[in-house]
């Protein structure tokens, strides 16, 4: 059987004008990148802004585990299905960052027969968005020592930087370090650290913005510490954003691509949903919107981390209404989280999946307090047998929930049809009531105990001193009445990595805040969750190689 890299290099793409020919799209509103590739107009959403929106369809999971859940190839297996039922579907997706392509996940192109391609590109440097943040975020990270350099004018207290440099691989290295070592000429030295590119608040702020306007008031809003006198600095008051927004103004622009079936795919941003808000750009999905009868989008991780933040983040900022949910869950994900080890995954176990719906149950419910209608797919894996698949079935149908079983990975489009029957008739019968979680006057340690309690299935929440007077002046501040984004672990619905399934009987451990002003939220920081993370033992790294006639080799 080939694997994902083969099956992609064995597809025939259609040249990209015609993907956006077949959009309905003009010369004026793409430009081409290569042959496979296109950056879109940033103009287009406001260009069809009196243009109805196609239906918005939001692909989650349960909680990740090792033995994976394919949430992106049920996104592109089901935007290829809607194509073969007569709709026409636009998919929306993230852009892949080098940590996890690197390390341990992998990439966020879909696989088998349901991928966007060209995967190598897209997995790799793609259109160079994400170097365009980097760039930006350390330009800002210049900057600031160099005003302190210099005299600093502002009274930055140099122990109260907040701003982190960045990079776009994992290196746990690089988490705490010392600048401005060597002298007085060499700068003022500090401690500082770096995040991953995609934790960046500039990741988040191209993800959230409308226009260029928007992307550089944004940008302004950016506090980067504090003075003496513990008052904010912002971006604004550097004189920096003109420059900032400059190093972004193709990075704002969506990507188009196309699937492996030669359904439109546009592809923007890539905000981690653990460490950051998960979505792709509000541009990219109004975008696809305007284009498609129904957009397929996703969220990072499970229901608990990436669609409660597309539901109670990116659409408020983007006026994102959503018609209708996909939870996507795996029988050998659910086994491990009824108990079984990686090892044993392929040897039926009934007892272990019974055990492990648990997992599956708390996000159904965290989809129907919003309101919304859904759909559950089971992703197929050829170890799945039919007692076990049965047995899900069956513990849908006595619950009352709509399921499909998904084959995309080996039938591409085809093997999601049931799926996009289902969801289509839903979002045109069942009735959405759709409702935030919290509202945006409550206060900030209120909105944190409603995801806690309500999203988590946890009894409280546990404030460490730091975030108690943190809270205390990001309320005296009047940053109260923004969104709050969680950071924390995917693999539970806890702040505890070990406790799988479905756990109870505890709460969840604030360890710090971390303002995101130009984003538009506040950051909170539970248990050891780490905005940098490190590579594994056995890097995937160690399988990639390139051929001497330029043939990607060990890339999935």
């Amino acid at each position: 059987m080939n694997n994902d890299i083969e099956i992609a290099q064995q597809a025939t793409l259609k040249p990209i004008g015609e993907i956006a020919e077949a959009l309905g799209l003009t010369q004026e509103d793409w430009q081409p990148y290569g042959h496979t590739k296109a950056k879109l107009s940033e103009q287009l959403i406001h260009k069809y802004e009196n243009k109805p929106n196609g239906k918005v369809i939001l692909v989650t999971s349960i909680n990740p585990t090792p033995a994976g859940e394919g949430k992106s190839t049920v996104t592109v297996g089901l935007g290829q299905a809607l194509n073969k039922i007569g709709k026409k579907g636009v998919i929306a997706l993230r852009e892949p960052s080098l940590g996890p392509v690197m390390g341990i996940k992998g990439g966020a192109a879909g696989g088998g027969y349901s991928q966007v391609l060209p995967m190598e590109d897209i997995n790799l440097h793609f259109t160079g968005d994400l170097h365009a943040i980097t760039s930006a975020n350390n330009l800002l990270s210049a900057m600031i020592d160099n005003h302190i350099h210099q005299g600093n004018q502002l009274n930055i207290d140099s122990r109260r930087v907040e701003w982190k440099r960045v990079m776009d691989i994992n290196d746990r290295a690089l988490r705490q370090v010392v600048v401005g070592l060597g002298g007085p000429k060499r700068g003022v030295p500090r401690e500082d650290g770096f995040n991953i590119t995609v934790a960046s608040e500039f990741m988040a702020i191209l993800c959230l913005s409308i226009s260029l306007e928007d992307l550089k008031e944004r940008i302004s809003n950016i506090v980067i510490g504090y003075t003496y006198d513990e008052q904010p600095v912002t971006v604004k008051q550097l004189q920096a954003e003109g420059a900032l927004t400059l190093l972004l103004k193709e990075a704002i622009k969506p990507n188009l691509v196309q699937t492996i079936e030669n359904t439109p795919a546009i592809i923007h941003g890539g905000p981690f949903a653990n460490i950051a808000h998960g979505c792709n750009s509000i541009m990219a999905t109004k975008t696809a919107a305007k284009l498609g009868d129904y957009v397929v989008t996703e969220a990072g991780f499970g229901a608990d981390l990436g669609a409660e933040k597309f539901l109670n983040i990116k659409s408020r900022a983007g006026d994102i209404k959503t018609d209708g949910v996909v939870i996507v869950a795996t029988v050998r994900a659910l086994k491990m989280h009824g108990g079984v080890s990686k090892d044993n995954l392929q040897t039926e176990n009934v007892d272990a999946l019974k055990k492990g719906m648990e997992n599956l149950e708390k996000h159904i419910e965290t989809i129907e307090s919003f309101g919304l209608p859904f759909v559950v797919a089971i992703n197929k894996f050829p170890t799945d047998t039919k007692k076990e698949t049965d047995y899900i079935h069956s513990w849908c149908e006595e619950k009352g929930v709509e399921v499909a079983l998904t084959d995309v990975w080996a039938k591409g489009g085809e093997g999601g049809i049931e799926l996009a029957h289902k969801i289509v008739d839903k979002i045109n019968s069942a009735d959405n009531n759709f409702e935030y979680l919290y509202q945006l006057e409550d206060s900030l340690e209120t909105k944190i105990t409603k995801i806690a309690k309500n999203v988590y299935g946890a009894d409280g929440i546990e404030l460490s001193s730091k975030a108690k007077s943190q809270l205390e002046f990001y309320e005296k501040q009047g940053w109260g009445n923004l969104p709050v984004c969680m950071a924390k672990t995917q693999y539970s619905l806890s702040d505890n990595p070990l406790l799988l399934g479905r756990p109870n009987g505890f709460k969840v451990s604030i360890r710090e805040l971390r303002p995101s002003i130009g984003a538009g939220f506040i950051v909170v920081l539970t248990g050891d969750v780490m905005t940098m993370p490190g590579l594994p033992k056995k890097p995937a790294a160690l399988n990639m190689d390139v051929k001497d006639d330029g043939r990607v080799v060990g890339l999935f």
